[in-house]
């Protein structure tokens, strides 16, 4: 098992400021560069996904931009202890199959771990899939906005 930085060890906030600059800047032709900032076995787990190891994280990565088009990070705030990262964000992109053109947004946070080296080992994603995703789909939005209003009555 891998053994996470320490808590006053300034690795932590140099590896996050990596990470940030990473996923802010990412194209498809980066993703097979996930393996300098994630462990071997790291771990990732979104509404999605639950993987582990490099390659694994890598195809969910291409997928995301196989499937969208655009899209693109922008880590809105950051919070770091010891060895533990938690990152506020909106994730901006624009769907290929319908409404082409407009600029979707979900706003999440992620929950990351880093090891002595500074690379991640985990990356939690934490978005309501229903109400950032689901509700904007068109014919699913529909059933999921009308869910949500007898939920709400």
């Amino acid at each position: 098992m891998e053994r996470p930085v320490s808590p006053d060890h300034p690795l932590a906030e140099e590896a996050v400021t990596r990470v940030i600059a990473f996923f802010e800047a990412l194209s498809a032709a980066d993703v097979a560069r996930i393996g300098d900032l994630y462990a071997a076995g790291a771990r990732f787990k979104d509404p999605f996904n639950e993987v582990q190891g490099v390659p694994a994280i890598q195809a969910v990565f291409a997928h995301m931009f196989e499937t969208l088009e655009q899209p693109r990070f922008v880590v809105t705030g950051r919070v770091v202890q010891g060895s533990q990262c938690f990152l506020t964000w909106d994730f901006l992109f624009a769907f290929k199959t319908f409404d082409k053109g407009a600029t979707q947004t979900v706003r999440g946070a992620s929950h990351l771990v880093l090891n002595e080296q500074g690379l991640v080992t985990l990356h939690r994603d934490y978005w309501d899939a229903a109400e950032e995703l689901y509700e904007k789909l068109p014919l699913v939005g529909a059933l999921m906005r009308w869910l949500k209003r007898r939920a709400n009555s």
